[in-house]
């Protein structure tokens, strides 16, 4: 791992009225490195980096690149000193191809996608993407999307790339891809910032790891010589125990059973299809899934606001006692049941 630093905040402070989202932060990042930067939400993380990346400007403080102070006003700015940032919400064209929102708004000389995709083309098989250059966006898997967005940064050329909650939306086996292209970045002596609160992640692919706690900076720590609950200490002040207590739950009843249901939105896209399962009183019921994955609609629907094409939604009642289909109510008919 090099020790030549690529980009050094000091002192930077941003604040939004008399809410204080960064204050006197101090980071390193050194050039063929991996740092994770760690806290809760709404420790200041993302509007750190929005400032590296020119979305914000800092009201104080200094940033420098290679060594040399810079200025940040712009995301062109951030360009121009071979910083890339991808955000959480991706910003591409639907209806364009990968190759083409890769190239959009990028000056290159004269366009000409051919050379350009071959340009492209390089960069995957340099890193080990996979990805398809002429498929639409629409046509897309989430973490295609985000593949578009990462090698967008690269093909303008990045050394400095910074990545918002990468693993969001992605399912684990996409988030090893992801972490082995990383990995590659890294030996190809890019500084690659990650911003997340997933320590098991943190663990694993960080060289070092930076905490945040309400918008201060606590301090920066080899991953090597860290360890989970450490982490947890730095990210909240006080030890916690990562061990969960949980207690069985009392006189559980069924509550409310969904049986087969289906679901085609407006685009002919077959969002739910056969889903059921039965939620009792007492219990708390997760709905996994990555981004997409029709959790939203799903809810939606239970509350009488998505159409169904298939199925019922059964709730017994605790008021009345009786079984009630919840497809053939209203959405006010539904929350004045207590759903």
């Amino acid at each position: 791992m090099s020790t030549q630093v690529a980009i050094e905040l000091k002192n930077i402070t941003k604040t939004f009225g008399s809410v204080v989202a960064n204050k006197d932060v101090n980071l390193t990042v050194n050039k063929g490195e991996i740092l994770s930067i760690l806290g809760e939400n709404g420790s200041g993380k993302t509007t750190l980096m929005n400032m590296i990346s020119g979305i914000y400007f800092p009201d104080h403080g200094q940033i420098f690149v290679d060594g040399k102070e810079v200025v940040i006003r712009s995301p062109k700015d951030a360009f121009d000193l071979k910083i890339g940032m991808i955000h959480q919400h991706f910003k591409l064209v639907d209806v364009f191809s990968a190759a083409e929102n890769i190239v959009l708004g990028f000056d290159d000389g004269k366009y000409n996608l051919k050379k350009s995709t071959a340009k492209i083309q390089k960069i995957l098989d340099r890193y080990g993407f996979e990805l398809d250059l002429n498929k639409k966006i629409y046509q897309m898997s989430v973490s295609e999307k985000q593949t578009v967005e990462i090698v967008k940064v690269l093909y303008r050329g990045a050394d400095i790339l910074i990545l918002d909650e990468p693993t969001a939306v992605l399912t684990p086996p996409e988030t090893k891809k992801l972490f082995d292209v990383i990995r590659n970045m890294r030996n190809d002596n890019k500084s690659i910032i990650i911003i997340t609160h997933k320590l098991n992640e943190v663990m694993e692919i960080s060289d070092k790891v930076a905490v945040l706690r309400k918008g201060e900076y606590i301090g920066t720590v080899m991953t090597s010589e860290t360890s989970e609950s450490e982490l947890t200490e730095m990210m909240v002040g006080k030890k916690i125990s990562l061990n969960i207590d949980r207690s069985e739950p009392e006189n559980p009843v069924d509550r409310l059973k969904v049986e087969h249901i289906d679901c085609i939105n407006r685009e002919g896209v077959n969002v739910l299809k056969d889903i059921s399962f039965t939620a009792r009183a007492g219990e708390i019921l997760g709905i996994a899934g990555i981004a997409g994955s029709g959790q939203r609609e799903l809810l939606e629907a239970i509350a009488g606001l998505q159409h169904l094409d298939d199925g019922q939604i059964l709730y017994m009642n605790p008021k009345t006692g009786e079984v009630e289909n919840l497809r053939d109510k209203t959405p006010m008919q539904i929350r004045d049941m207590g759903v």
